[in-house]
């Protein structure tokens, strides 16, 4: 396991940062939605009051015949309150139009630009962190070089090489890192400088905006409403009995009747298939309180059982039930025969030998290939939406990858996926 640079100046900073982050998208969502709350609010407003006014507005009449349309009489003061309504909510809704922008321009604009400034910042740390990897991946491998007792020229090649690099990665996250430190102080100072103004600015808009409600809708004067009543005696003086006549209508009170449901195609078929052919003199031969149903008659029809010597019980040897069954049938023994024979050519298709089984398939098409795996030399954590993080030893399925270790592959680990630095891992045999 390998040591990883850790600044907590710069930690401590991140976490106030994240929490300006969300922060900030909050304020925007949520004044977002209080600016589209009041315009809805005053849109249901008016529609609630056209709704009202088509329905003291009964109509009666042929849909098929336009010109039967007879207007009934309907609520006149109720639709003329609904006209007087509809006109208020739209002049109040006028009065509101220039509060409403001042929140659209004055604190959901502002805080879109803040957000905006917010994602280049958190693209900033992003960026801090990446190098911070590569940093810390040379001077691991630098100092594993270092500590082999004895070292071939290729591992002082390889030694020289690394001294290079980790000056120019050092120099490179030192940049971001003290960068980031100094500006993200400034930043904050900053954020008090903006958050005061624009809550003291929403608080003042929604006063206005709900002074303004209150000034409206108190000074109604419509006539139909008595809004010296309380809101409940007036609502039961308003009813009267309408519930009472409304469900004493039937049709309110739809139930369904336990009529006799239809007979059944099935249940038919025990007087409707009757054998064809059949005499008058044959039936009277059968008891006239029996009737032959559906199920008795293809029972009567049946193949007789299969002896063992290949040959059925006759079925019109004129002894016994069998030939009087064939008598009175006229002719359906027939079927016995038919029914036997087919019996005896299934056994005989039964007794062929089952065929052989398929040969296996074959082993290069049925192995599956194999992953391409790499072993994890040190802990790493997902620094970025999309990082893949593992612990030292695990070991990542590879999906895409590069020559070079020095950048970013694609792997998993079990359903985990995502990138993850080349130089952090290595590849297994």
């Amino acid at each position: 396991m390998g040591d990883i640079t850790k600044d907590p100046i710069f930690i401590d900073a991140e976490r106030r940062f994240q929490d300006l982050e969300n922060e900030t998208k909050k304020l925007h969502d949520e004044s977002t939605k209080y600016f589209q709350a009041i315009n809805g609010m005053l849109d249901h407003q008016i529609e609630f009051a056209k709704a009202t006014e088509e329905l003291y507005k009964p109509i009666s009449g042929r849909a098929s015949d336009p010109t039967s349309y007879v207007d009934e009489v309907g609520n006149a003061e109720g639709i003329r309150a609904c006209e007087e309504y509809q006109i208020i909510v739209q002049e109040l809704q006028a009065s509101l139009k220039p509060e409403l922008e001042l929140i659209q321009t004055r604190i959901v604009q502002p805080a879109e630009e803040l957000m905006s400034i917010v994602k280049n910042v958190r693209k900033m740390i992003t960026k801090r962190d990446h190098k911070q990897l590569d940093y810390d991946s040379t001077k691991n491998k630098l100092a594993k070089l270092q500590a082999k007792p004895e070292r071939s020229a290729k591992d002082e090649k390889s030694i020289w090489e690394y001294e290079n690099k980790l000056e120019e990665t050092e120099y490179e996250y030192n940049a971001f890192n003290d960068l980031l430190k100094t500006e993200l102080l400034h930043l904050f100072q900053l954020e008090k400088e903006f958050i005061l103004p624009l809550f003291q600015s929403f608080y003042y808009m929604q006063l206005n905006v709900f002074y303004t409600l209150h000034e409206k809708m108190q000074n109604i004067d419509i006539g139909y409403f008595d809004l010296t009543l309380d809101i409940e005696e007036a609502f039961e003086r308003k009813r009267g009995d309408i519930q009472q006549q409304t469900e004493s209508i039937s049709i309110v009170k739809f139930k369904t009747t336990g009529q006799r449901k239809p007979i059944k195609f099935q249940q038919r078929l025990a007087i409707g298939n009757r054998p064809p052919g059949r005499s008058n003199s044959t039936s009277s031969s059968v008891p006239s309180n029996r009737r032959l149903t559906h199920d008795s008659y293809e029972s009567s029809i049946a193949p007789p059982p299969y002896e063992a010597n290949g040959e059925p019980h006759s079925a019109v040897d004129g002894g016994g039930k069998g030939g009087a069954m064939a008598a009175a049938l006229g002719g359906k023994a027939d079927l016995g025969r038919s029914a036997s024979t087919g019996s005896n050519w299934q056994s005989a298709a039964k007794s062929k030998a089952a065929p052989p089984p398929p040969k296996p398939k074959p082993g290069r098409l049925s192995a599956n290939p194999v992953a391409e795996t790499v072993t994890a030399l040190y802990d790493y954590e997902a620094q970025a939406e999309g990082d893949l993080s593992f612990s030292a030893g695990e070991t990542i399925e590879v999906i895409q990858r590069t020559d070079n270790e020095n950048e970013w592959w694609t792997g998993k680990v079990g359903v985990r996926r995502g990138q993850f630095p080349g130089n952090y891992v290595q590849l297994n045999s």
